[in-house]
């Protein structure tokens, strides 16, 4: 029975790739098809599936269900059918197959919280990524990580990340290491930090003019800060409408709430964040400057926030500050590719047309800049980079 659950499993993978291969890739070759001429609407997977973005490489489904099957024994279960997960981590394991079957990967990139450390906690010296992390700048691929939180100073990011900016630089010191490429993008899109041996708490500050996309350029300081204000007002309605135990915290790229603070400080339920989430974009995408500004707005947890740009924007901005990297050898590791309050998912879709990222300003962000990896914690993260090497020493 296991044998023959096998195989259909491993067939319907199959079909399921070919049907990608048509709508990117020739069967034959690895040219481009329907994607290459302008006919994505006439492949049989946009036909079944309207909502399929862009592929930016192969997926080889079979392969990677054979690899999981090994390991989670999905076609030996009697009763319980493959799950969420069981495809999810598929999907990771095809991504990674084909990236290093393609060539080396040039840049990896990270969320922080959940996925390479515990929401809230710290990236501490002990935390068992920082050695996955450090054998990928060993091997040449450079490394972002792209988080939500806004700082304008260095400090706030090294007490975030202390762990892994001191094993950097040991390794500089050990000549383990040589130039690392190690940058931190905040608030999404807006503050870009690069690793220094010699600055204080080893990070430099980047001027925004020196890493800002051409597009990005063209944002207006009126815009953005009555995007802002626009934002603010539907958080205090929605403080109002909820009862919620909440104070507004501004900043200047950047808006959201948290937990008063003081004895009796409130654990927000997910249906206030995702309700919150949801109002404040419903009313965004429906302004003047929501359609004008690009933004994110996110469930943090414990918090609600909205942010000028995004994710996207922020894996963009990192493949061309480190010298135009493409999308098909860029990674993104994240937590939040679901479709209420999640900030990773617009890593993933097309973005050959930037302007159109001004009228999809959905929360799933991640999904726009290159290839993708969905995790749901950061003892995920340690296995796939784990599985990222193994892949990389059998080719």
């Amino acid at each position: 029975m296991a044998a023959a659950a096998h195989r259909r499993y491993a067939e319907i993978m199959h079909d399921v790739e070919d049907l990608i291969n048509d709508h990117k890739f020739s069967a034959y070759k690895r040219s481009v098809k329907h994607q290459k001429y302008g006919t994505q609407d006439r492949s049989k997977l946009k036909l079944l599936v309207p909502s399929v973005g862009v592929f930016f490489t192969p997926l080889f489904l079979e392969e990677a269900f054979i690899f999981q099957d090994e390991r989670r024994r999905i076609s030996s279960r009697r009763f319980v059918p493959p799950s969420f997960n069981d495809i999810r981590l598929i999907l990771n394991s095809a991504q990674l197959i084909s990236l290093t079957r393609s060539g080396p990967i040039r840049l990896v990139t990270f969320d922080g919280d959940v996925t390479l450390y515990d929401d809230g906690e710290s990236l501490t010296d002990d935390n068992l990524v920082i050695p996955r992390i450090l054998r990928l700048l060993r091997h040449g691929s450079h490394i972002g990580i792209v988080t939500a939180a806004g700082y304008t100073d260095a400090a706030r990011y090294y007490d975030r990340l202390h762990g892994l900016l001191d094993a950097v630089a040991n390794a500089v010191t050990d000549k383990e290491v040589e130039d690392p490429k190690l940058i931190i993008l905040g608030g999404e899109s807006n503050y870009l930090f690069e690793f220094d041996f010699h600055a204080e708490h080893f990070l430099k500050y980047v001027p925004r003019k020196t890493w800002m996309l051409d597009e990005m350029r063209k944002w207006q300081e009126t815009d953005i800060q009555s995007l802002l204000d626009v934002a603010e007002g539907a958080l205090c309605e929605c403080i109002s409408t909820m009862k919620l135990s909440a104070q507004i915290l501004r900043k200047d790229r950047a808006v959201g709430i948290i937990p008063v603070t003081g004895p009796g400080k409130q654990k927000f339920t997910r249906e206030q964040l995702e309700e919150t989430v949801l109002v404040t974009q419903q009313i965004l995408d429906l302004s003047s400057p929501g359609k004008k500004i690009p933004f994110c707005a996110f469930n943090g947890g414990n918090d609600v926030f909205i942010d000028i740009g995004d994710k996207s924007w922020g894996v963009l901005s990192c493949q061309r500050y480190l010298g135009g990297i493409e999308r098909s050898k860029t990674l993104h590791v994240g937590d939040q590719f679901l479709s209420a309050g999640a900030n990773d998912f617009k890593v993933r879709q097309s973005l050959a047309h930037p302007n159109l990222s001004h009228f999809t300003n959905t929360p799933l962000k991640a999904r726009l800049a290159c290839t993708t990896a969905w995790i749901a914690n950061p003892a995920e993260t340690v296995a796939l980079l784990d599985e990222l090497n193994m892949h990389s020493e059998s080719q």
